[in-house]
């Protein structure tokens, strides 16, 4: 993959090494593949990780961890 990639974290690991920082281009297609950034395997295309990212329940700690990395606002309840 070239230089104009994305990482991120995915709540699913890599099926080859087990890795949660994956690499889209930064373009964002919904068919732009998506590699694993330790192994560089072809895992899904941006468009599942998208629903993955959205829809894979994950705990509390697991949450704040890919908000960090994928530079996302914390989701406030308390308001």
């Amino acid at each position: 993959m070239s230089d104009f990639s994305v990482e991120f974290r995915m709540p699913k690991g890599c099926p080859n090494c087990g890795n949660h920082m994956m690499k889209v281009s930064q373009a964002k297609q919904p068919d732009d593949r998506v590699f694993c950034t330790s192994c560089n395997t072809d895992v899904c295309a941006w468009d599942q990780a998208e629903r993955i990212l959205d829809e894979t329940p994950r705990s509390e700690s697991e949450q704040l961890i890919e908000d960090v990395i994928n530079n996302k606002k914390p989701d406030t309840d308390d308001e």
